[in-house]
């Protein structure tokens, strides 16, 4: 069976991408749990990680780092990760491709928090063109390929790569357009997504770093979280 080691349900979002792949698809797999602590975390999370960073998945022996790796070694494994439909899967990859590799300012300017609700300060221009690129982006996978997800009927990979932004728009009241808007709340619909967000909310532990981007981001509205 598959190990996959995260970090911080609220804060983690690249754990989240692999995780709530398995879930989603119902591949079997152990979760282990490394928190973030303040400062760096290389010599805690290099005991798993080659990288010192989370997600890293082990099969059997051998250890899978960096989320959009991990896709593709289980997509060789579970061929219903990626949509079946070729044109579907090619444009798929791209997306998640672009948000493993872009999105700067989103990630930025709305650190994933979950269990917050904050008022931003400012919508500088590239956190703009960063929503309205996503924005588009959605509409282009659920008009090409009929929905509900953004590959099709199934969710897949591509999905999982978008759930931590759907986390963001909650967290943020970032504002896309109902077609967009709709697809955000499919996601954080998801049972799936539900379980991690519950289990977000639980968490006591506070990392310093993330709360103050958080801090720095706007005005706090909501804290929802368990409190230590």
């Amino acid at each position: 069976m598959y190990q996959l080691t995260i970090a911080n349900k609220n804060y983690s979002s690249w754990s989240l991408r692999p995780w709530l792949l398995l879930r989603e698809l119902g591949i079997p797999f152990d979760e282990k749990l490394a928190h973030f602590q303040a400062g760096s975390n290389w010599d805690a999370f290099r005991a798993f990680s080659p990288t010192g960073k989370v997600p890293c998945l082990l099969d059997g022996t051998q250890a899978i780092w960096d989320s959009l790796a991990i896709t593709e070694h289980l997509a060789e494994r579970h061929p219903q990760v990626w949509p079946a439909e070729p044109q579907a899967r090619s444009w798929a990859r791209c997306a998640a491709a672009e948000m493993h590799s872009g999105f700067f300012a989103l990630r930025q300017h709305c650190t994933m928090n979950c269990g917050i609700r904050v008022q931003l300060h400012t919508l500088p221009e590239a956190l703009q063109k960063d929503i309205a690129r996503i924005d588009e982006l959605w509409q282009e996978g659920l008009q090409r390929f009929g929905g509900p997800f953004l590959a099709g009927k199934s969710f897949s990979a591509v999905d999982a790569f978008f759930a931590p932004v759907a986390f963001r728009v909650q967290t943020y009241g970032l504002q896309l357009s109902a077609p967009a808007a709709a697809y955000a709340q499919r996601l954080l619909a998801l049972p799936a997504v539900q379980s991690w967000y519950a289990d977000a909310l639980q968490e006591t532990a506070r990392e310093p770093g993330h709360e103050e981007e958080a801090r720095l981001a706007g005005t706090w509205l909501q804290d929802y979280r368990k409190q230590a």
